[in-house]
């Protein structure tokens, strides 16, 4: 089976590994345009791009894939590099640019998604993140027939993880790369003896995982100890947590929920000692376990104590209302 493989991101080349371990012929890769990062803000080709160059693999960079759109000459040259592939079906995985109805019908056994949540429940872009942040139980991988709609298209294969109380969109992330590789190499020996079953996604349960934003990391202690737990490990590696300290912004990485019955306004800090940061939520209390300040590096908070006094009564805040 010749098999068009299009994804971006670090959970894609785990995909793409598997495909190429298991035997499947990808004569193109199709992955996003190389993007400036790192100190020096240099060009830098994909997880995918890397995987595909250091195999041999033909690689097309389009703008767009919308022949009618901004980028035209971009989709047309796409779409000849597509036609020549010469591909019995196109594999999907965190590629980053909406497929257009021409690509879908392209290929004589469509287009498979590997996407990183139990469809319908988080369809969009961020569904590790946002499982964690809801406090799912559990998350994992559906393989799907992809169609015009955002995430809709009918389910091939299911499998679930749980969501462990420790764990971050990291390590979770790093769980469901596997899992996904190795569905979808099922998936595909399915396809080649014509025995991959289709299921239409129920109405019910669906939810949209929308993007995350920088501005999402402030942490409002006037929630639960529970939810800012959550949204600290969901937002771990990117974007974390943040907050105000008279004119300094801490940023917050790891931390434990924790019983707290008093009355102190929320944010306040309670202790702050070897064992962690303790923090008054509006239910409960927060034991920051490492922290992180502007321009430095990630620390335990015993070591962040060192070099930052953080005595009880410090009231901690969002930036429009931190102390002037």
């Amino acid at each position: 089976m010749r098999v068009i493989f299009a994804g971006t991101p670090e959970f894609a080349r785990v995909a793409l590994e598997r495909l190429l371990k298991a035997g499947f012929d990808v004569p193109l890769v199709l992955t996003q345009p190389d993007r400036p990062a790192g100190r020096g803000m240099k060009l830098q080709a994909s997880p995918v791009k890397q995987c595909a160059l250091e195999h041999g693999i033909a690689v097309a960079q389009p703008l767009s894939l919308r022949l009618d759109g901004k980028y035209p000459e971009d989709a047309a040259a796409a779409r000849q590099a597509l036609l020549d592939a010469n591909a019995d079906v196109m594999v999907v995985a965190a590629y980053g640019l909406i497929l257009p109805q021409w690509v879908l019908d392209l290929p004589p056994k469509g287009c498979l998604n590997i996407h990183a949540s139990l469809l319908p429940r988080w369809r969009g872009a961020a569904p590790i993140h946002r499982a964690i942040e809801a406090g799912d139980a559990q998350t994992g991988v559906t393989i799907m027939q992809m169609d015009i709609g955002l995430d809709t298209g009918d389910m091939c294969l299911i499998e679930r993880l749980p969501i462990t109380a420790t764990d971050t969109t990291a390590s979770m992330h790093d769980k469901l790369a596997d899992l996904g590789g190795r569905m979808i190499v099922e998936a595909l020996e399915m396809s080649t003896c014509g025995g991959l079953p289709r299921t239409p996604q129920p109405a019910e349960g669906v939810t949209y995982a929308h993007k995350i934003e920088k501005s999402e990391s402030w942490m409002d202690w006037r929630l639960s100890a529970i939810e800012l737990d959550r949204r600290l490990r969901a937002f771990n590696p990117f974007p974390g947590g943040a907050t105000q300290c008279g004119a300094e912004v801490i940023k917050l990485w790891a931390a434990t929920p924790e019983a707290y019955s008093g009355n102190a306004q929320p944010g306040t800090v309670l202790a702050a000692d070897a064992d962690g940061v303790l923090v008054a939520c509006a239910t409960g209390a927060l034991r920051l376990m490492q922290l992180q300040r502007a321009g430095g590096k990630r620390l335990s908070a015993a070591d962040f104590l060192r070099g930052f006094e953080l005595p009880a009564g410090t009231l901690l805040t969002l930036p429009d209302t931190a102390a002037e």
